[in-house]
């Protein structure tokens, strides 16, 4: 009788606080159900969809960014087949990604502390090496731009920004041959630090991050879940929002 109430005591009194603030935070289809959509549209296109819904997203209690992942700004802009309508008036950002992941290849994974949407072929964590661990950890303290919005930027808009932002030395350099190959960058965030900045980069742009002594090198990620699904071989049913084993939740 006297351990049940000592365990009792020890969870009222604080055992069980950590659980009780991980339900406390919200989902992240809460928080993007608050947000409107920036602009009136009904139908979501190569032409609007990866602006409006990057400035459509607001600063939130559930994800700090919202990223374009390659292979889904490649079913807009590449193979030209993403397209989705929107039924509910007005919309909101949630409106728009279950629209996609319905009506699309495109699927939404959170990756704390980001979103993703992203297609099967896109791997969902970025390669990081660390070869210097005292620059690795001053990266981690310094703090990125309080808010964010790139659309299609190249590594070459970026590079200058990155280096500056976490003061270190990045490369390719501006014009350098070796990031001919990086992605387009589209993600929109709120006060990262410079690790998730980082993180955020490689994410958008497919590419890997090296971390040296007073440098931080990215080169071209290689990997790939999957292949690129063909236009015939697409069945509605199998769309869906996932959050990679964590709180799937289908809207």
């Amino acid at each position: 009788m006297l351990r049940s109430g000592f365990t009792s005591l020890l969870l009222a009194g604080g055992l069980l606080a950590p659980a009780t603030a991980l339900r406390a935070q919200p989902a992240w289809q809460e928080e993007f159900a608050k947000m409107p959509l920036t602009e009136k549209v009904s139908t979501l296109d190569r032409h609007n969809c990866v602006r409006i819904l990057l400035n459509s997203f607001q600063r939130n209690a559930a994800v700090q960014a919202l990223i374009f992942m390659p292979g889904a700004t490649d079913e807009f802009y590449f193979f030209r087949r993403a397209q989705a309508r929107l039924s509910n008036s007005p919309p909101t950002l949630l409106d728009a990604i279950t629209a996609l992941t319905n009506q699309t290849y495109l699927r939404a994974t959170v990756a704390p502390p980001f979103l993703l949407l992203h297609t099967a072929e896109d791997p969902l964590e970025p390669m990081a090496v660390v070869e210097d661990q005292r620059t690795a950890e001053r990266i981690k303290r310094q703090h990125f731009e309080k808010h964010v919005v790139y659309n299609d930027r190249s590594w070459d808009f970026l590079e200058p920004i990155l280096a500056f932002e976490v003061d270190t030395h990045v490369a390719p350099r501006v014009g350098s041959h070796d990031s001919w190959h990086f992605f387009r960058h589209s993600f929109a965030a709120f006060d990262l630090n410079g690790w998730d900045a980082l993180r955020a980069v490689a994410l958008a742009g497919k590419t890997r991050f090296t971390i040296k002594k007073k440098w931080i090198v990215f080169a071209g990620d290689t990997r790939s879940r999957g292949k690129p699904v063909e236009a015939d071989g697409f069945l509605l049913q199998d769309a869906g929002v996932s959050s990679a084993g964590r709180d799937s939740v289908e809207p």
